[in-house]
């Protein structure tokens, strides 16, 4: 059962009934790496680290013992749209979890002797970043797909403007960008409504004196690319990509089913038997889809002998085509539809990962979408728009390519 809420500030309270002695609570806020200004960039993600380093009647070490010391947990992360902060913890300390998550949003410190200490930490998380290129060639790739925009930025941002961070910069774009009415308060478990709804107003009814938000603009369309990034890697890593549907879109489950199809990461994905399992020339090939508000994009992603990139390339344009000009059978579309049901159905008993897209679906869509809606949207779907959606997003040969 699915409770909300809204506060006189604006402040969105969304509780999901589940029958658990563990309960999960957060806060997710409509601001990330693209509501950063030029000079700015890695400022979501650094504010996110701050708010950990000390508030009005906490250290940090108090911060961090606050629900450690009860055998919880209390975690964050940045996108390029959003904010998380949420607490996993034993329901009898819903409480302490509300509490704290009030305290270090609206009464950190950001004292110069922490903001020098995490600015040490992040670079330092920069690096280690640097030294995975599996994983830094996604992030490459969409500073390049998005260049010129506010999406084309790291979310850790760039050591030249996290040197020139301070309290003022940090308080500003928290108070221009952390407004309560751009805030879902989420909550996952057994705790009645009433008593969250009681405790989210003792603690989140604040209001401070607020700037405007930065406006978001869409992207401009994609300019097709092919770039080559030196790195000093055994194998070659290899991205393409291509424009996609926004998260509001009407055939976004269309596209997903598409991908999982192509190479969704199973092992009987389209991309995956040609590549591994006939031809042998990649451990590890898959595509996934990224959609935000207002633009997305599939990207395809392999790492081989760089004596086999080109043939790869040429592999997955065969797979592509195939998805382009012939329909799927009943029979494969029947079992393309029962497979991401299930692998959805096996994702929704993560707790923690349902109470995250509980927020982020309120925030979004101002409303969540049982598991049983899904699986009515997916059912829906028919080959010919399958195909009518391939035909559409991979438009272009190959629009953006990048690689190691």
């Amino acid at each position: 059962m699915i409770h909300t809420h809204t506060l006189p500030n604006g402040l969105r309270i969304v509780h999901r009934y589940f029958p658990s002695e563990i309960s999960y609570c957060g806060v997710v806020i409509n601001a990330g790496t693209r509501d950063e200004y030029p000079g700015e960039s890695g400022m979501a993600h650094f504010v996110e680290h701050m708010l950990f380093k000390g508030t009005t009647k906490r250290r940090a070490h108090h911060i961090a013992n606050r629900m450690e010391n009860v055998g919880g947990d209390l975690n964050a992360y940045t996108t390029k749209e959003e904010t998380f902060y949420y607490a996993t913890f034993l329901e009898d300390y819903f409480s302490r979890a509300t509490e704290l998550l009030s305290d270090i949003l609206f009464h950190s410190v950001f004292s110069p002797r922490q903001i020098e200490r995490e600015r040490e930490v992040i670079l330092d998380e920069i690096n280690s970043y640097h030294d995975t290129p599996s994983e830094l060639i996604y992030d490459d790739f969409e500073n390049l797909f998005y260049r010129g925009h506010d999406m084309g930025h790291y979310i850790l941002g760039e050591e030249e403007t996290l040197t020139a961070f301070g309290k003022e910069q940090i308080q500003h774009f928290m108070s221009r960008q952390y407004h309560p009415s751009e805030m879902v308060f989420f909550s996952f478990g057994k705790t009645p409504f009433a008593r969250i709804v009681r405790q989210v107003e003792r603690y989140f009814s604040l209001s401070h004196d607020q700037l405007p938000r930065k406006m978001r603009t869409a992207p401009a369309p994609v300019v097709s690319f092919r770039k080559e990034i030196q790195k000093n890697t055994t194998q070659t890593h290899v991205m393409l990509g291509y424009p996609a549907f926004s998260f509001h879109h009407p055939r976004r489950y269309a596209l997903y089913l598409l991908n999982n199809v192509l190479g969704g990461g199973s092992l009987n994905s389209r991309l995956n038997a040609s590549l591994r399992e006939k031809h042998g020339l990649a451990y590890l090939v898959e595509s996934s889809v990224t959609l935000y508000s207002d633009s997305g994009l599939l990207s395809i992603y392999f790492a081989c002998d760089p004596k086999q990139r080109d043939k790869c390339i040429r592999l997955i344009g065969k797979e592509i085509e195939k998805m382009k000009s012939k329909e799927l059978t009943p029979m494969q579309l029947s079992l393309a539809k029962r497979q991401w049901k299930g692998q959805l159905g096996i994702a929704s008993e993560n707790n923690e990962n349902s109470a995250l897209a509980l927020g982020k679906q309120l925030l979004h869509f101002q409303r969540y979408t049982p598991l049983e809606e899904v699986f009515a949207h997916i059912d829906a779907i028919t080959s010919s728009q399958l195909k009518e959606v391939a035909n559409e997003v991979f438009a272009d040969a190959a629009s953006a390519l990048i690689y190691y």
